[in-house]
């Protein structure tokens, strides 16, 4: 619900690389979201030349109260023309696609321009839903919601962002993202972006079996 009551529609596109959702919608189902959020990962690179996709996302932004990414979900943003000239954020390791598309990459946890959000790395996802819902809702909402999954993060390490971390656990992400990107590259490649938007009964077939973590994501290459 928004602030001022009204039933909100909220668009999560689904691509290779993702698991299944509850709800299930074809892009042609869905013409007028009043939120895109558009999620990252490592497949996302497969669907920067998706012209079907760009061209929904170009869309449907027309008419959206919040157009949103989270990580890698703004190269899409990027490639659909809707980050030129704006300042965006992304995973830590990939500003460059954003430079590609004319966006001025930032190292901020999340960025606002406009009704356009962008979130930095997965966990940073957190603090642009909660941006969105004081957006949507209001401040209160928002900081009830906060307290509800009592997100206070005091993790064990400081090493959240690349200007904390040493040499040795940059190089080690780096490995773990080089294999994730193989993997992706090795077993999405020929997949189409249909195939995901399926009723929901198809859609676990296809996609059900990406929740398993493959052994060669592990740090050890041992099986998970």
């Amino acid at each position: 619900m928004s602030r001022e009551g009204k039933k909100l529609q909220i668009a999560i596109p689904i691509y290779e690389g993702f698991t299944a959702l509850d709800a299930i919608a074809s892009f042609e189902e869905i013409t007028s979201p009043d939120v895109i959020i558009l999620p990252g990962g490592s497949t996302t690179g497969l669907f920067l030349d998706d012209d079907s996709f760009l061209s929904w996302i170009r869309k449907v932004h027309e008419r959206t109260l919040y157009t949103t990414s989270v990580c890698t979900g703004s190269h899409l943003l990027a490639a659909a023309g809707l980050l030129k000239d704006l300042t965006a954020t992304t995973h830590w390791k990939t500003y460059e696609v954003l430079e590609k598309y004319g966006a001025k990459p930032t190292d901020k946890r999340v960025v606002q321009e406009g009704k356009i959000i962008t979130a930095a790395g997965v966990s940073s996802g957190i603090d642009m839903g909660l941006l969105l819902v004081s957006l949507l809702a209001d401040e209160q909402t928002a900081k009830a919601i906060q307290l509800y999954i009592e997100y206070d993060p005091q993790p064990p390490f400081d090493s959240g962002a690349v200007s904390k971390a040493t040499p040795e656990v940059i190089q080690l992400t780096e490995s773990f993202l080089a294999r994730e990107g193989k993997f992706a590259a090795a077993n999405y490649q020929k997949l189409s972006l249909g195939k995901c938007h399926s009723p929901p009964q198809k859609v676990n077939e296809i996609c059900g079996a990406l929740m398993e973590v493959p052994k060669e994501l592990t740090t050890s290459g041992r099986q998970a």
